[in-house]
């Protein structure tokens, strides 16, 4: 079985990872999830803490000598802002914390947070017992993850892209050929020049407005094989998947696979991608659109994947909110904690990270072995079975 868990606080001393069921034999160094790790801190928006924090994940077992060795791949980051913490974040009880100003109660709820249901279901007495580990510096951890699984699935082809697609209503221009390079050096992650330029203004005017904004992004996986997920189990079909892997990333309020909603208003002629004639033995079943975003019945079907998610504005808002205090229910400002004015250009990346866990699971879970040869030869059997049935069989 393929999966992970995460561990630890926004302002505690670090993050914990653990990445379990990748098979021996996959090429993986600390360089390589410092990439990504990078990625994620990059983009126009962010907040002061980006300038504190280098974020590197320092493998710490299931990898010697530059390959996975079968066991779980645990990591850890170090929060480098925890010096400043080491009070009100302490492990053990360190007593009176009166003269720790960090240390005092959080009672101001933030509308949009999980402050207040948080602090319910728990009865926790102060808001920061939920509000640290709701902080996104928990999607670190899983960026660390997804660089595990992407180096899985590059060994078999598989690539991950993503780009801002919308920022604050401004809406990119799509070009048919989208230059991947070009969105890495673009400070909002767009395909679009102008309309990037649009975006930064409107993220600055947000801030200057003491507010926040939101956005749309669009992850796409390439060379992904036909069959991954099923159409068989409602809890197994790979659209679910990734869009319960996308919901899961902070301030996400909705996931479409491909066009998603606009395909609503269409007509079936005008939405169903029409299979093509066998041309290319090696590239059956191709299509000359993918409308449904590369899956079909739950499964994928060999179009690259195409997930969207719309990214609300934090929640954590400089001019902040009227709202009420968790002891007294009395009017009261909303709490301020430092951070970004607008999230959609990280949260590509994180979404990348997302959809590579969830293609791993799947991808693991039919061809998976317990090393990369066998998975590789259980991988190529299966895809010189996926052509017309009286031409492969």
């Amino acid at each position: 079985m393929f999966r992970f868990l995460t561990s630890g606080e926004s302002h505690g001393p670090g993050l914990t990872i653990i990445v379990e069921g990748i098979p021996e034999g996959v090429p993986l160094t600390e360089g390589y999830s410092a990439v990504q790790l990078a990625r994620r801190q990059r983009g126009y928006g962010r907040g002061g803490r980006m300038k504190i924090e280098t974020v590197f994940a320092e493998i710490r077992g299931g990898v010697r000598h530059g390959e996975t060795l079968g066991s779980p791949v645990g990591m850890t980051i170090e929060n480098k802002d925890w010096v400043n913490w080491e009070t009100a974040m302490a492990v053990e009880d360190v007593g009176d914390t009166s003269h720790d100003e960090r240390s005092k109660r959080v009672t101001r709820i933030r509308p949009g947070h999980a402050d207040l249901p948080g602090a319910m279901k728990y009865g926790f007495q102060d808001v920061r017992d939920v509000l640290e580990r709701a902080s996104a510096r928990e999607t670190a951890a899983r960026v660390a993850a997804g660089a595990v699984a992407m180096r899985l699935l590059e060994e078999f082809g598989i690539r991950l892209h993503s780009h801002v697609i919308s920022i604050g209503g401004i809406k990119a221009e799509i070009p048919d050929v989208i230059d991947w390079q070009a969105v890495e050096e673009s400070p909002v992650r767009c395909a679009d020049p102008e309309a990037a330029t649009r975006m930064m203004a409107e993220i600055d005017a947000a801030k200057e407005a003491g507010d926040t904004v939101g956005g749309t992004v669009e992850i796409i996986a390439e060379n992904v094989p036909i069959g991954l997920g099923s159409h068989v189990h409602w809890d197994r079909k790979i659209d679910a998947l990734v869009a319960q892997a996308l919901m899961s990333i902070n301030a996400v309020k909705a996931v479409s696979i491909g066009p998603g909603f606009e395909v609503a208003d269409l007509r079936g002629s005008q939405v169903h991608d029409v299979i093509l004639p066998l041309t290319d033995p090696d590239n059956p079943w191709q299509r000359e659109t993918n409308r449904a975003g590369g899956t079909e019945g739950g499964l994928t079907d060999g179009m690259p994947l195409v997930a969207r998610s719309a990214i609300k504005p934090i929640a954590t808002i400089t001019n902040p909110l009227p709202s009420v205090d968790l002891d007294t229910g009395d009017l009261v400002q909303a709490h301020y904690e430092r951070s970004d004015v607008c999230q959609a250009p990280p949260a590509g990346v994180i979404g990348e990270a997302m959809v590579a866990l969830v293609l791993a699971e799947a991808f693991m879970e039919k061809f998976g072995g317990d090393s990369i040869p066998e998975t590789r030869r259980n991988y190529e059997g299966y895809m010189a079975t996926v052509g017309p049935r009286l031409k492969y069989q």
